[in-house]
């Protein structure tokens, strides 16, 4: 029997509370006992791989060590995710928010756009190949994007660019034979260019600090992960997120979400392909 087909016995009341606790306070996700299967599934291969007897003592190896509490993190976060997802977005980016962020610029001014999260970077990159495609003034400005994330192994793959079929069934073909190199055991890299193009980032929309780090971005795309958190880390991710857009900026959520029900402190602007949020420029 492998270490991998040990068995854990069922986690009590109290350690699930436990957990759930530990991973709410570092990422804002909000686990309980509903979710109890998909926890013990996660956890007890987060046991084998580190040899722990014991849910106590892995408890107690991961207060002391960061690389596994970043292995655990990296089990329970969602990458589902492909190219041009949203695409009425993308859409909305090239025809009428970047119009209005260059009104405020110059030729040659420094545009920031980031995606948070970016999950395995398929997003960040979408918005390179959008604008690269759709936005005829792309040459015409200094165009930073940032994919950021909490896993960091999605961002080691976001780096490495290599994508199956999935992420790539809503591109184009012509783009696809444009921008990434030919298929290999069925996966195709993004060309060096555009890995290059794109900076990918650790960061957690809860943590102040870190998200500070980022710098202040004109458009940020945060979508499909605030549906993860509860009232409390919702509001918290929501104010840190206000204070990483420049004044006037724009951001994007999921079709599900909706930025009136969580704070007042943005517009909401509807334009003919998308509802998004503005931070007001006074």
């Amino acid at each position: 029997m492998t270490a991998r087909d040990r068995i854990i016995p069922a986690l009590t009341p109290e350690e699930l509370r436990r957990f759930c606790e530990f991973l709410y306070a570092r990422t804002g996700m909000q686990f309980g006992e509903s979710k109890r299967y998909y926890i013990e599934r996660r956890l007890n291969d987060r046991l084998a791989a580190t040899g722990a007897l014991s849910f106590a003592g892995y408890l107690n190896q991961l207060r002391s060590d960061p690389a596994e509490t970043a292995a655990v993190i990296n089990s329970f976060t969602v990458n589902e995710t492909y190219f041009y997802r949203e695409e009425h977005q993308l859409r909305c980016l090239s025809q009428d928010i970047l119009p209005e962020i260059i009104r405020g610029k110059g030729p040659g001014d420094r545009i920031r756009i980031w995606s948070q999260p970016c999950s395995t970077g398929e997003e960040a990159y979408s918005i390179a190949l959008w604008l690269l495609e759709n936005w005829r003034m792309v040459d015409a400005y200094n165009i930073e994007i940032v994919g950021s994330d909490i896993d960091t192994d999605a961002l080691a793959a976001a780096r490495e660019g290599l994508y199956g079929e999935r992420a790539l069934s809503r591109l184009p073909p012509a783009v696809i034979g444009a921008y990434f190199e030919p298929a290999r055991r069925g996966r195709r890299r993004i060309i060096e260019d555009l890995r290059q193009s794109v900076t990918f980032t650790e960061a957690n929309l809860i943590d102040r600090g870190g998200m500070k780090e980022q710098g202040v971005f004109d458009v940020i795309f945060c979508r499909n992960v605030l549906i993860y958190f509860d009232d409390d880390s919702r509001a918290r991710a929501v104010e840190h997120l206000h204070d990483s857009l420049a004044p006037g900026g724009f951001i994007c959520l999921g079709h599900t979400e909706s930025m009136s029900r969580i704070s007042s402190r943005f517009a909401i602007r509807r334009f003919d392909d998308a509802i998004v949020y503005q931070r007001p420029a006074g």
